[in-house]
């Protein structure tokens, strides 16, 4: 017979966290010396047994003696077949079964269950009748139905860990609820009053390193009953794998955990996890000043509890979640109606903004499309450019950061406070981004002793050893976001989900917009060809040259128009903007201009002005000249029939207005919404402007947002009104004089 390696065998790979991390802890070749362990393989011979079985069980183990011949009891040996027939069978092998009984003078709790290759039969010893083990159960199932009727998960742990403490006995009882980095909080705490408490603490990651983790998982109750026992050998048949103990409850803990223990005061310890969707969500871990054995049936109650606890918090959780998925599902809902109806995406986004950032549980929002971009929240402009800047142009289409280290190096020197960012790309096409933001979280943390493990050479060998002192740690963590948890980042996947299905539709509708347009054009442009066509023809035959040659300049002009139109258009859809060149402009002299050519061009309409005179500011007059004309003709198109237009000119307080009205009818809301956008679902089909393409307003409002202006929109019944305003330097042009504006 060979012996199993133990858990504390000096490693020979270099110090490191990898030495924790991958110590062997589920073949440890020990128990704890509390119960002896015989195993036997699927035909029923015996192939493992610790070394104290022959005292414990009164009797000598021999390698392959059939199950059958071993003087135990005869329900033991009962549940022993059933085991070993069902593991025999099929891979489930069989549940796990307590029985209890009697070697001599001794009682024990007998725990059969069986893994891929052994059937185990761990003989654990109890010093409690079973009288008080009866009682013990009755408390669990008294706590069991008061911890499914709890509401919020604070108060689920800590009624759990008061239930617990009053059922088992220890001294203290903690609940640990894990963070996303691994560490956890003590959330709920009962206690003996003199123990210093230790609610509000954090333990490191570290403390549980993965393998431990992986076995909190798949065996979810640990127990040790003296800290300072010495583990007893697991003799093992020559040429048997080493005995897989994952679900033994005697399996004796890696010595660096009892050094933990020892460093930490306690002589008792028993754990019990918290799994949710298969994941260590929490734990609950207990302690005691001096040994304790608590009864199988007592820590399986306390395990039914846990799975109570792990359901309810599921419950809650889903609770909660169903809550924000159902709020975020309407702001949602009414963001992509406006999404569908609006041609302005980032004034959508922007509309919905305030729900936006709630449903993301953002402090800021920036929307970014096509170069443009608009912030809501307490985010500088500039910075938030930088932010749009730093984003990839394709690649991942949801984009977190939750620390300062993990932007690029030259965004993440400016970003200030704002260094969490959930990115959502709605539109690689045009580099559409939804950005939410979080300011940094400075955390005070209060530690439960320093988390880190020192480089030492001891009776394991040269290791990591854990930490020697658990006095309190504070420590202040900076450059860090809360990052978002998995219930937003579902609602932000529904988000973009959606989004990405508007813009699809958008994407269809302005195609088919595009090549509307382009029949229009080509049809606006064949009909002036035409006319300077037949014009030419006629001048060859003789006729007056002067009324062709103003035929031709007409229809010659007006395909320029449309031509400028359509350029302008290009250049501002693929975000290159419009070339402005300024120069000191008088723009009284340049509307006064434009008002006679519009008289001249079409004597049919009546025109009155108040322009006061005098009036100048650094502008490109060709680009305003274009703003001015597309306002008179806008009038002149929709105006009323037989009515006039009105043009005026002033400036006041720091601005330039131009204003131009009309009598008619107020321009219904849904076209209101998308006036300076183009490709206008209304404007194709406007049967008062049949030549127009919808550009104009468009083109007009980019030249205003150039010259650091825009144009407004209101209806003072029964006029239209729409005013251009400018800012202009007061201090260098002198104040103009408006008792006397040319009137006409």
């Amino acid at each position: 017979m060979k012996v199993g390696q133990g858990a504390g065998a000096a490693p020979a790979a270099p110090v490191g966290l990898d030495n924790c991390a991958n110590e062997p802890i589920h073949i440890p070749g020990l128990i704890q010396p509390h119960g002896a362990l015989l195993a036997f393989d699927h035909a029923g011979a015996l192939r493992a047994w610790s070394d104290n079985a022959g005292v414990l069980l009164g009797f000598l183990p021999v390698l392959d003696m059939p199950l059958a011949t071993l003087p135990l009891a005869a329900d033991v040996l009962q549940q022993l077949h059933e085991c070993v027939s069902a593991s025999a069978s099929s891979d489930e092998g069989c549940t796990p079964t307590a029985i209890e009984t009697a070697v001599g003078t001794q009682t024990f709790d007998c725990i059969v269950h069986s893994d891929a290759s052994r059937v185990l039969a761990e003989f654990e010893l109890r010093d409690v009748g079973s009288e008080r083990v009866a009682a013990f159960a009755l408390k669990a199932h008294t706590a069991i139905e008061r911890l499914r009727r709890q509401k919020s998960i604070p108060t689920l742990l800590q009624l759990a860990v008061e239930q617990v403490r009053a059922i088992t006995g220890f001294d203290r009882v903690m609940a640990y609820r894990f963070r996303h980095d691994d560490s956890g909080d003590v959330v709920g705490e009962a206690r003996a009053d003199s123990l210093k408490p230790l609610l509000g603490m954090r333990y490191p990651a570290s403390d549980i390193p993965a393998q431990a983790r992986r076995l909190y998982t798949i065996n979810t109750l640990r127990l040790i009953a003296d800290i300072g026992y010495r583990p007893v050998p697991v003799a093992v048949a020559p040429g048997d794998e080493p005995l897989d103990m994952s679900h033994a409850v005697l399996r004796s803990v890696s010595p660096i955990h009892v050094e933990y223990l020892q460093n930490m005061g306690v002589a008792a310890s028993m754990s019990v996890s918290i799994v949710v969707n298969g994941r260590l969500w929490g734990l609950i871990a207990c302690h005691h000043n001096t040994p304790l054995r608590v009864p199988y049936s007592v820590r399986m109650a306390c395990d039914v509890m846990a799975q109570v606890l792990a359901a309810t918090v599921q419950s809650i959780d889903a609770r909660e979640r169903a809550g924000a998925i159902d709020e975020a599902a309407q702001v949602r809902t009414h963001l992509i109606e406006t999404l569908l109806h609006e041609d302005d995406v980032l004034a959508a986004l922007e509309r919905h903004a305030e729900g936006l950032a709630q449903t993301l549980d953002a402090d800021a929002l920036v929307f970014s499309q096509q170069g443009k971009m608009c912030v809501h929240g307490d985010v500088d402009k500039d910075l938030a450019a930088a932010i749009i800047a730093s984003l990839p142009a394709d690649g991942e289409e949801v984009l977190q950061r939750s620390a300062r280290d993990e932007w690029p190096a030259d965004t993440g020197s400016r970003i200030g406070q704002w260094v969490g960012m959930l990115g959502l790309h709605f539109d690689p096409a045009t580099h559409g981004w939804l950005v939410a933001l979080r300011r940094e979280q400075v955390q005070t943390i209060r530690w439960a002793g320093k988390p880190d493990k020192i480089e030492k050479t001891g009776p394991l060998g040269h290791r990591l050893t854990p930490r020697g002192s658990f006095d309190e740690w504070v420590d202040t963590v900076h450059d860090r976001a809360e990052p978002w948890d998995d219930n937003r980042l579902v609602v932000a996947g529904q988000l973009l989900a959606e989004m990405h299905r508007a813009s699809m539709a958008r994407h269809a509708e302005t195609e088919r917009a595009r090549m509307q347009l382009l029949a229009m054009l080509g049809h606006d442009l064949r009909d002036p060809l035409q006319s300077i066509t037949m014009a030419a023809t006629v001048l060859q035959h003789g006729a007056q040259p002067h009324q062709l040659g103003q035929r031709i300049e007409r229809s010659s002009g007006r395909m320029q128009r449309l031509i400028s139109q359509v350029l302008d258009m290009s250049r501002l859809d693929s975000g290159l903007g419009l070339a402005l060149r300024k120069d000191d402009t008088d723009i009284s002299r340049l509307v006064e201009d434009l008002l006679d050519e519009t008289r001249t061009g079409h004597p049919g309409t009546h025109y009155e002005a108040a322009i006061a005179p005098g009036i100048r500011a650094q502008v490109d007059a060709d680009r305003l000249a274009q703003v001015v004309s597309n306002l008179l003709s806008n009038a002149r198109h929709h105006g009323s029939t037989g009515d006039g237009v009105r043009i005026a000119l002033e400036r006041r307080e720091g601005f330039v207005h131009i204003e131009v009205r009309n009598e008619g009818s107020p321009i219904p809301p849904e076209l209101e919404a998308q006036l300076f956008n183009p490709f206008k679902r209304m404007a194709l089909q406007n049967q008062a402007n049949r030549t127009g393409m919808g550009l104009g307003l468009y083109i007009a409002d980019n030249v205003m947002q150039g010259h650091g202006g825009k144009i407004e929109y209101r209806y003072e019944a029964p006029h239209v009104v729409f005013t251009a305003r400018l800012p202009v330097d007061d201090s260098a042009t002198p104040a103009p004089n408006l008792s006397s504006p040319h009137q006409s």
